[in-house]
């Protein structure tokens, strides 16, 4: 077969395969890029051998890459990392910082490493978590706006901008006799090409893509884009950079122009193509005999990479003054390997500062530990539940909690007490102020806290869901309890404990998904609510009312709806649900 033509065969095999594997992973609840590692491993040379042309596979899978580190620059938001800019910027230095330093250690005494700069690339592989894993299965559990949601958001936004700058310094340890002075030369061109490349971005970028924009053709705004990533990418690549480098750079300067959100929607099917071929090119790479030789030898590498990883930013969240539980959850949401610790050990690989069989052990650990994320945040909650009640780490939580801050009187009585102040608890609060009620609200962000004391209202600083906070609540004498979590599984928490403090309380819950109506209701809340199906019914009772409806008749109808738990409006219970 002439070359051409075998090349598109071997394109095609890649590509449906990827489909194949990524739908099979989708199926099992697993990372897609999972399928595409798998697929990769069972179309190489190791498996079927269904690939001839790989050196060109592996030149597209690179074009992969730059996409991924430029979609990720034009995600980058500063505004998201100020939200938590304390632990986005001191916590995650200190986790790279430490993380890289223990593995290093760790594998210069063991002999694992065979340098210092094998020993701290493997820390600075091992050090980034996955925010593609995290992010999505903190979407799926509806915890973006949870405190600890927040916190690991803003620690992976920093890891992936500390990518940026690994990648940068990466090629200049290629030269160990002058590595003061390589480390030096490289640093100077980032900072050169960063410094021109956000000239460029602020003058000269924002007129073109205007200029682009006006046309009104797609085609030209997406090759405008593409040609932009890889030429920047190139850039960097003749300067000695990494390619990575220089994508993620252009991605950052698309980041703050008004076209940002479209270029982002235009790039990412690209993106996730190619992408597709980066995963499955390194699955390729997989030799499945090394893996099963030293399969021991990777379950203890996750085993170690998880509870290690877990241990280290245990500490760091707890002394930046969170919550033990909210420290315990972070910790074990953020203890796997990221995928863009496989662009790391690519280059490392292709550097020669690893070897074969430690990048293959590097793939297989970190596979594991991604498969096994999804699983650990779910049980994390639990986890930090059953720990919090060991009898000494118990004692210690409670003197803990009587040194918080606290602003209550000890007389109060008649309140209302509601859990959360963000939107929704903000809005029950004023509403129940304005009308000269006596409230109570329980807060674990030090931001809400506050805004709580600017306003003078009575407040506990910590877990809603935690008994002892709650014992401190007065629960018995509370006229009303209010339960605005950003959390699913904290809400159900915090009902099951309240209820056993003040059997009697009424209790109202915001619900997050449909299933969780008659759940909570169940468990003894006397009004359940939905956000999206009180918008609707308020939506719905206005056009009632325009096509004149009187409001006692549509007031009577959404009484009759919520009255039924939104049943008569459910999708589930029209399909037999």
């Amino acid at each position: 077969m002439a070359g051409a033509d075998a090349f598109i065969l071997d394109l095609t095999i890649v590509v449906a395969s990827s489909a194949v594997g990524g739908f099979i992973a989708n199926r099992l609840g697993q990372p897609v890029l999972l399928g595409y590692l798998f697929c990769g491993l069972a179309i190489g040379p190791f498996g079927l051998g269904l690939i001839s042309q790989i050196e060109e596979i592996k030149s597209l899978a690179e074009v992969g890459v730059a996409f991924l580190l430029f979609a990720l620059g034009v995600e980058f938001s500063l505004a998201e990392l100020k939200r938590v800019k304390d632990i986005a910027i001191g916590g995650s230095l200190l986790q790279i910082g430490l993380t890289t330093v223990l593995v290093a250690i760790i594998t210069l005494l063991s002999g694992w490493a065979s340098s210092l700069v094998e020993g701290f690339l493997l820390g600075a592989i091992l050090s980034l978590s996955s925010t593609a894993v995290v992010l999505k299965t903190l979407t799926e559990r509806g915890e973006t706006s949870t405190i600890h949601g927040q916190i690991m958001l803003a620690i992976l936004i920093a890891q992936d901008l500390a990518l940026g700058l690994i990648l940068a310094i990466l090629p200049a340890l290629n030269e160990p006799n002058n590595l003061a002075f390589a480390l030096f030369i490289a640093v100077l061109k980032a900072i050169l090409f960063f410094t021109c490349a956000f000239a460029f971005g602020y003058w000269f970028i924002p007129s073109l893509m205007r200029t682009i924009a006006h046309t009104e053709n797609s085609e030209l705004f997406l090759l405008t884009i593409i040609a932009l990533c890889l030429g920047v990418a190139l850039i960097t690549a003749s300067l000695g950079l990494s390619i990575e480098m220089g994508a993620f750079v252009a991605g950052l300067m698309i980041a703050e122009i008004d076209y940002a959100d479209q270029a982002l929607a235009k790039v990412i099917p690209v993106r996730d193509t190619f992408a597709s071929l980066f995963f499955a090119a390194i699955g390729m790479l997989i030799d499945p005999n090394i893996l099963w030789q030293n399969f021991g030898v990777i379950l203890g590498l996750v085993a170690l990479e998880m509870l290690g990883k877990a241990i280290v930013i245990f500490p760091i969240i707890w002394q930046f003054g969170y919550s033990f539980k909210t420290a315990i959850i972070s910790s074990l949401g953020l203890n796997q390997i990221g995928e863009f610790s496989f662009v790391l050990a690519l280059v490392g690989y292709e550097l020669e500062f690893i070897s074969q069989e430690t990048y293959l052990l590097l793939i297989g650990t970190t596979a594991i530990t991604l498969v096994l994320t999804p699983i650990g945040m779910k049980f994390a909650p639990t986890i930090a539940q059953h720990i919090a009640h060991i009898p000494g780490i118990n004692e210690y939580l409670r003197q803990q909690e009587n040194s918080r801050e606290i602003s209550l009187p000890e007389t109060i009585c008649d309140h209302v007490v509601v859990a959360g102040y963000g939107r929704v608890g903000h809005t029950i609060v004023k509403m129940l102020c304005d009308r000269g009620y006596s409230v109570l609200v329980i807060e674990n962000s030090e931001a809400a806290i506050r805004r709580l004391r600017q306003e003078k209202l009575p407040y506990i600083f910590g877990d809603a869901d935690s008994e002892l906070v709650l014992e401190k609540a007065h629960l018995s004498k509370a006229k009303a309890l209010a339960i605005a979590l950003p959390d699913p599984a904290s809400t159900r928490i915090l009902l099951a404990h309240a209820l056993e403090l003040a059997p009697g309380l009424d209790i109202v819950v915001r619900s997050h998904s449909n299933p969780e109506i008659d759940l909570l209701t169940k468990m003894g809340a006397k009004e359940v609510v939905q956000p999206e199906f009180e918008a609707a019914l308020e939506m719905g009772g206005h056009i009632l009312h325009t096509l004149g409806e009187s409001r006692e008749d549509v007031g009577t109808v959404l009484q009759a709806i919520r009255l039924d738990r939104y049943l008569s409006v459910r999708s589930e219970s029209k399909m037999g649900n």
